[in-house]
């Protein structure tokens, strides 16, 4: 796999991520700790993507 086919998926999982985040969100009885995870998930792959892009993480 090449770097930017790696960076590729580490994207469309993010966004797959965001949007289970929001729907969420959105159900009537949200569940706090779900969207905490979600969201704690969706920060790991950020940060794994700003590493591949060279970029740095605070």
């Amino acid at each position: 796999m090449t770097m930017q086919s790696h960076v590729a998926e580490l994207e469309r999982r993010h966004q797959a991520l965001e949007k289970q985040l929001r729907e969420e969100i959105t159900r009537p009885a949200t569940d706090a700790t779900r969207i905490a995870d979600l969201k704690r998930r969706k920060l790991i792959l950020k940060d794994e993507i700003a590493r591949c892009k060279g970029g740095t993480v605070h």
